[in-house]
């Protein structure tokens, strides 16, 4: 007998079969190429071959007789004794000839190659392990006996021709994501961590578009507000349009959220697609739009909400085989999730991240502030990625923003200048845009603050006031300070130093708090994470120096539904000291935003487009370099410089039940890591000495103080007493 995982004895689960486990990775994989090929326009039948071909092979090195003695329970080792990948890769590469598929066995497990570094080895190299070369030329044949003896009807795949007729950047992570999701689902279910093939639930466009209809009834006063809530929806929801790639322009308060989740669901039905996405700005707060599609897009007989309507606060994806089941997918009908974790997804090599990718062809996706939702310089890339899936994979995208800047009109971020056409019309537009001018006055204070001076400063002005900072760190710091120094009912805090269930506590409160209106002598402290998505309206706004976007985001959060008096959004710089830090991610964004304000110019969505032109040229050649690195295929490269938030951030578990349940091997579900888990740099957890749990590597255990007012930040700043430490 002949064995592709080690038993289990502690849990009583006995080694999987290799002919039972490559069997389940062809279906599996199988399967989600077909799916994702259903939409393809050119790569379709290529894309099935080379998963069918690399699904059958993958593990083609574990029947090497010293792996075989591990995986079998007879020998006890921490990892296979001889590199498993190589066999099939060097089959498929020097046998077969089928040179992606030798690619893709070879990265199931460390990721897609840099293939220009590969074509720099010497020939006998290329895509092979040397430390495992030459055993494995010898005992080749060996292998593939072993193999036909126990597949021995596998089907056979037509190799006749292999050539790419689209985005070869773009099939590769296909493929290599229904490779890693079949062979990871496969794993999880043999050793009990995965209910054996769950049933997709439908998007059921048509019907799910009806009860919108009846959600958005309920909704409806006599008000000029809700009047024109209305025409939003309607004109979104009945736009007609032939292209994939398509903007809203629509002013906040309008109901964008359900207005462009209408026209997703008539375009969702128009051209048969699977999965609606909706992603929201960098790590912004998700739960509000959650809620909404929840109740209004549930269908009879649906009782678990969270199987239609799946949130992903963050990015949760494990490699490691004993915690693969934690890894956020992208299964259910409707996806609310954020822009870190979405665009990572794409740029990744990781097979881990990855396994989600092949749910998006055949998607329908709405890009929330579109302008805001990646640093300048990584636009002209996703761009890229977003032309490419809608012209290749059948994908269809909505570009929307409350102060739209057409970044694909300029020149650096696009040559070809495609056109996208708006599917609001534009009388509607500019009649919004008029009262929208007359909503917010933006201000700027000259001198910067200390923690003491802002916590003054604030509580002068007229309440509730919303401010946001930029680091995690500098908006504990003023919570904290805001409270010694007033109460604590005089100041609220969100950021994600909270974990998913504790923001949406504190969000609620502070919807509460809003409604009341005896109630204004107060300050929410918070990080970027509430500029969008969340329909929350102050009296105040300030914001430290980011970007202009970043600017006209907040002003978003404040005096959302008075056009007559005006209120005022201002513009600070903190100093640095008393652990007050200043991100050097946004270095560059906030001199643009500084410089305009010298300037004298007023601030408004007019100068989206000279800000976004500045912030690119600040790039230098950063954008056009990595255009090329993802032409060429230099897929580690291409995962380590597109980073949304420039950070090894790693999955921490707040909570000592939930810990314990891990721990004991209890059942739990990646929903219940990403509501109860942070993410924290990984070189401040190993300043931290946080340990991993248990049997779980890759996921770690926060061990310091965590409250429910600023998060693990509680924890951070009792131990914090070196100037120099913080958090982003």
């Amino acid at each position: 007998m002949l064995f592709a995982h080690s038993p289990d004895p502690d849990r009583g689960i006995a080694a999987q079969e290799y002919v039972t486990h490559v069997g389940g990775v062809i279906r599996r994989a199988s399967e989600a190429a077909d799916k994702a090929g259903l939409y393809s326009t050119c790569d379709g039948d290529l894309l099935r071959k080379l998963v069918r071909q690399a699904a059958e092979y993958h593990d083609l090195g574990k029947l090497d007789m010293a792996n075989q003695d591990v995986l079998s329970g007879k020998v006890k080792a921490n990892k296979l004794p001889v590199q498993h990948t190589d066999a099939g890769t060097a089959y498929l590469l020097d046998s077969l000839k089928v040179a992606p598929s030798a690619a893709l066995v070879r990265s199931h497990h460390i990721g897609l190659p840099d293939f220009i570094n590969e074509q720099n080895r010497c020939e006998e190299s290329i895509l092979r392990d040397d430390s495992v070369r030459e055993k494995v030329n010898r005992t080749l044949p060996d292998l593939l006996k072993l193999h036909e003896g126990v597949l021995p009807s596998a089907q056979k795949v037509n190799t006749d021709s292999c050539e790419v007729a689209g985005s070869p950047s773009l099939l590769f992570r296909i493929a290599l994501s229904c490779l890693a999701d079949g062979d990871h689902t496969d794993t999880a279910i043999h050793y009990g961590d995965q209910i054996a093939d769950e049933r997709p639930i439908e998007l059921r466009p048509a019907e799910r578009l009806l009860a919108l209809d009846k959600y958005i009834a309920t909704l409806k006063e006599d008000s000029e507000r809700s009047r024109q809530r209305s025409e939003v929806y309607e004109a979104c929801r009945n736009a007609v349009t032939e292209a994939n790639i398509v903007s809203c322009d629509s002013p906040v308060g309008t109901g964008k959220t359900t207005a462009v989740m209408a026209h997703l669901l008539s375009q969702a039905e128009k051209r048969q697609l699977r999965r609606i996405i909706i992603v929201l700005p960098f790590t912004n707060i998700i739960r509000q739009s959650v809620e909404i599609y929840r109740k209004a897009l549930l269908l009879p007989g649906e009782d678990n909400s969270e199987l239609v309507v799946a949130e992903l606060h963050h990015r949760a994806d494990f490699q490691d085989i004993q915690s693969r089941q934690f890894t956020a997918l992208w299964k259910a009908p409707i996806i609310v999730t954020t822009a870190v974790t979405f665009f990572e997804t794409l740029a990744s090599n990781t097979p881990a991240r990855l396994r989600r990718l092949h749910s998006l062809p055949g998607s329908a996706i709405f890009i929330d502030e579109s302008h805001a939702a990646l640093p300048a310089k990584l636009l002209p890339l996703a761009w890229q990625w977003i032309k490419g899936f809608a012209k290749e994979w059948g994908c269809y995208w909505v570009m929307a923003s409350g102060s739209l800047n057409r970044f694909w009109k300029i020149k650096e971020f696009d040559d070809a200048a495609l056109e996208v056409p708006e599917i609001m019309p534009n009388t509607l537009r500019n009649r919004l845009a008029v009262f929208e001018k007359q909503r917010i006055v933006y201000q700027f204070h000259d001198t910067p603050f200390g923690t003491v001076d802002i916590v003054e400063w604030l509580a002068a002005l007229p309440g509730p006031r919303i401010v946001i900072l930029n680091t995690v760190q500098s908006a504990a710091v003023v919570a904290r300070a805001y409270e010694k120094r007033f109460s604590r009912s005089s100041v609220e805090h969100l950021s994600t130093a909270l974990t998913p269930i504790d923001r949406d506590k504190t969000l609620s409160r502070i919807k509460s708090r809003l409604e009341n209106k005896n109630d204004y002598d107060w300050s929410l402290i918070a990080t970027s994470c509430v500029e969008a998505g969340v329909d929350l309206s102050f009296r105040t706004g300030v914001r430290e120096a980011a970007s202009l976007v970043s600017l006209l985001q907040t002003g978003g959060r404040v005096n959302r539904h008075n056009y007559v008096n005006a209120e005022n959004v201002w513009t600070i710089t903190l100093k640095e000291g008393d652990l007050l830090k200043k991100h050097p991610g946004m270095r560059d964004s906030s001199k643009v935003l500084l410089d305009l304000i010298s300037e004298g110019l007023d601030i408004s969505p007019d100068l989206c487009t000279d800000a976004l032109k500045r912030e690119i040229r600040f790039a230098g050649n950063f954008s056009e370099s990595l255009l090329i690195k993802d032409n060429q295929l230099r897929f580690p490269q291409v995962e380590k410089d597109f980073q949304v938030i420039a950070s090894d951030t790693r999955t921490v578990v707040v909570g000592d039940e939930l810990i314990e349940r891990l721990e004991k091997n209890l059942p739990v579900n990646w929903r219940d890591i990403q509501k109860s888990s942070v993410q924290i740099w990984g070189y401040r957890l190993d300043a931290l000495h946080i340990p991993e749990v248990i049997r779980h590597n890759g996921i770690y255990k926060w061990i310091f103080n965590y409250d429910d007012f600023i998060g693990y930040m509680a924890g951070v700043l009792s131990i914090a007493t070196d100037p120099e430490f913080y958090i982003i």
